[in-house]
């Protein structure tokens, strides 16, 4: 990926944050923490992907990696419905902790299409550039890996299905986990469904509990 950092559009994002930074504003996450999924989980080990929209645009929300927060941070609306659906879908006990870096850790790519949002704005970086290189990545997922689970959650998520070849790769779609969708993300089993098919090619399933 990175002939990407390389072109006129991230040049134009990199411009636009720094003058944010130098306006004031607040942006979440913290610079240090904008590419943490990609450290979490690189891109050869990837097994599953989670497409979120955005990042969480509260203070100490945002962390890098999408649906999740930091420890101490209370799980938010749809962190909430996801644990539900878990443990409906494996009939495990979560413990409603909110920090999904061991998901991350195992293979679960936790992407947000759009990388940083200012404070209490939401959506508001989400046309300065980063989808063109949210898309790249998906593309290049699609293209040089095998057998990856993508699950595309709700609407927004969902145009993101024709930027990948479902002949090689396994793709989930439900509503959104949002209290907004009232209830329909529920039952969708996505996580059985995902275990399944890794076990079915030979991987090791992603262990969900936390």
């Amino acid at each position: 990926m990175a002939g990407e950092f390389e072109k006129p559009y991230f040049a134009s994002l990199v411009r636009f944050l720094h003058s944010e930074k130098a306006s004031g504003r607040k942006v979440f996450p913290p610079g240090s923490q904008i590419f943490r999924a990609f450290e979490l989980t690189p891109v050869p080990q990837v097994k599953v992907v989670i497409l979120g929209q955005d990042p969480y645009h509260g203070p100490g929300q945002a962390h890098g990696l999408s649906f999740s927060v930091p420890e101490g941070v209370p799980a938010p609306p749809s962190l909430k419905n996801i644990f539900k659906e878990i443990e409906t879908d494996l009939g495990i006990r979560m413990s409603g902790y909110p920090n999904l870096e061991n998901w991350a850790r195992q293979g679960v790519l936790l992407l947000n299409a759009v990388l940083t949002v200012r404070c209490a704005e939401a959506a508001s970086h989400s046309k300065i550039g980063w989808q063109e290189f949210t898309d790249a990545v998906i593309r290049y997922i699609s293209d040089n890996c095998e057998g990856v689970v993508f699950m595309l959650w709700g609407n927004f998520a969902r145009t993101k299905s024709e930027l990948i070849d479902h002949s090689r790769h396994y793709v989930l779609e439900a509503a959104h986990p949002s209290p907004l969708a009232r209830g329909a993300f529920f039952g969708c089993k996505h996580f059985s469904k995902a275990n399944t098919y890794l076990t079915s090619t030979g991987r090791v399933p992603i262990d969900w509990k936390l």
